[in-house]
């Protein structure tokens, strides 16, 4: 290991930081929290690339936690649909409300207050305080987890290897500049130290790195076998009448919370759900997705009948992508669209 892997890294940081639309530039004041926070829950098991657009979205329409507080939850659901893991947005307007009601509209700056609100994490709250209000803290991403484990060669499978990790993070953490180095170790991770082909030549702790010397960095961190995914069935329907199709807003807790969909039963061992009238329901396909924890069948069939014939919420088809819909039913959407000629056959 470097003899101060701190000050190397810097170095590099300084130089080669990464550009984002949240950041502070290396070595300036912290930004402003709000910016952080709201970064630091998109990047949740989200990319930096598709965080990008969602980021610039919701600090044009909601552009300080006050206005985020205030803002109506349809409307914000709708903002994030697409981003994935919809609980943090039920979240993220309950913690900006949290955040006026309780904390005079400013974000507290320890971890144990972070904590404390709606949607914060050990990670979350660790990030924020070092990148916003410059606390020392250790943070650890998946990123921070790959440079670590081959710094120090950690052989212990993860997750169990976790608590060794986070030690050997925070042996490591230097005191001054405590958000540069958690955000250099994840830039570190991201472009050099990469899951596959890391360009070990360029990195600024190569000199100490274990697994380097190893000759052996792909190997870190070792993981456990994959477990094959439990496989749901589900149906949806496409409803249209003049122009229009039915939407329904799911429950506000559970998987797609609060979220617009197509009508549609509960995802079990079998697709069966009553559907929203009787008429002559035909197959016009099959959506694929994957969850986190379960891979999910949604069979979508289709009917057109005229005069809306049942009250509910008609969104005009034309229009449909605007309805915020979450991936899977944006996806449904897209078949049920084909279905006029489709079902004209």
């Amino acid at each position: 290991m470097p003899v101060d892997a701190a000050h190397a890294l810097l170095a590099w940081y300084d130089a080669h930081a990464r550009a984002l639309p949240w950041r502070a530039p290396p070595g300036t004041s912290a930004p402003d929290p709000y910016r952080v926070w709201l970064s630091e829950i998109m990047l949740q098991q989200t990319t930096v690339a598709a965080v990008g657009p969602y980021f610039a979205k919701f600090t044009r329409a909601w552009p300080t936690v006050a206005d985020l507080a205030a803002a109506d939850e349809a409307e914000l659901m709708a903002a994030w649909a697409g981003l994935g893991y919809y609980a943090r947005a039920r979240n993220l307007i309950a913690c900006a409300r949290a955040v006026m009601a309780d904390h005079g509209g400013r974000f507290p700056d320890s971890e144990e207050g972070l904590r404390a609100l709606p949607g914060i994490g050990a990670y979350t709250a660790a990030a924020i305080a070092a990148i916003a209000f410059g606390r020392r803290a250790v943070v650890v991403d998946a990123n921070v987890e790959r440079v670590v484990t081959r710094l120090f060669a950690c052989g212990e499978p993860l997750p169990n290897a976790r608590p060794r990790i986070r030690e050997l993070t925070d042996s490591i953490t230097p005191d001054a500049r405590a958000g540069d180095f958690a955000q250099a170790m994840m830039d570190l991770g991201a472009t050099v130290c990469t899951v596959r082909n890391p360009r070990c030549g360029s990195c600024p702790l190569g000199a100490g790195c274990e697994a380097r010397a190893e000759g052996n960095a792909e190997a870190y961190p070792v993981k456990p076998p994959r477990k094959a995914k439990p496989r749901r069935k589900g149906i949806a329907y496409w409803l249209e009448s003049d122009g229009a199709v039915l939407l329904v807003r799911r429950p506000g807790k559970g998987m797609l919370g609060g979220m617009r969909a197509l009508p549609g039963g509960a995802w079990g061992d079998a697709a069966d759900a009553t559907p929203p009238l009787d008429a002559d329901w035909r197959p016009i396909g099959t959506v694929e997705h994957v969850f986190t924890h379960f891979a999910l069948s949604l069979d979508v069939m289709a009917t057109h009948l005229p005069g809306r014939p049942i009250e509910g919420e008609w969104w005009p088809v034309d229009r449909i992508g605007e309805a915020g819909l979450p991936t899977l039913y944006a996806r449904a959407a897209t078949l049920g669209r084909a279905s006029q000629e489709m079902l004209a056959l």
